[in-house]
């Protein structure tokens, strides 16, 4: 079967607030520590500018929010996360969202897409994002708590939508 990327829908919310929170419980790539419920997640991801999701034979594989980094003059930076499910990890699924991510923002009107929090320790997401032409912006020591509560490098992202 073939994998599409399609908007959210209310429908998928039992299987996306799966999917979000087993990273959120995960601690190591998230900042939210609280859990969405089917309400809190309904409205969490209609909030966003988009929230897509990644099927696979009508079963939800994947999501990723859009949204934007800042306001006003920093208002064209957009920021995305991205949740595969642990069970179907492996298979270039984050490649998937990733690259629809970037074609979602540009479509859009965002001028960059800039991830503010990546954990210097999940090499898959940084070789992933190097890849596709995102560029590090260097390394904040000690930016991100850890579930055991040490603190460990983050190495912000961007790629230029232009």
């Amino acid at each position: 079967m073939m994998i599409e990327v399609i908007p959210y829908d209310k429908k998928f919310v039992g299987a996306a607030i799966k999917i979000w929170n087993e990273v959120v419980r995960e601690g190591i790539a998230f900042p939210q520590e609280d859990e969405l419920d089917e309400i809190t997640g309904d409205e969490f991801f209609r909030a966003q500018s988009f929230t897509g999701l990644a099927v696979e034979g009508g079963e939800v594989l994947a999501l990723y929010i859009l949204h934007p980094n800042n306001v006003g003059r920093c208002g064209h930076i957009s920021n995305a996360s991205y949740a595969v499910r642990a069970d179907v990890r492996g298979r270039h699924i984050g490649e998937v969202i990733v690259k629809d991510c970037i074609a979602k923002a540009r479509e859009l009107g965002f001028r960059i897409l800039q991830f503010n929090a990546v954990v210097a320790s999940n090499i898959h997401a940084r070789h992933l994002y190097q890849r596709l032409g995102f560029k590090e912006l260097g390394t904040i020591p000690g930016g991100f708590r850890m579930p055991d509560g040490s603190f460990a490098d983050i190495v912000p992202q961007f790629i230029s939508l232009t």
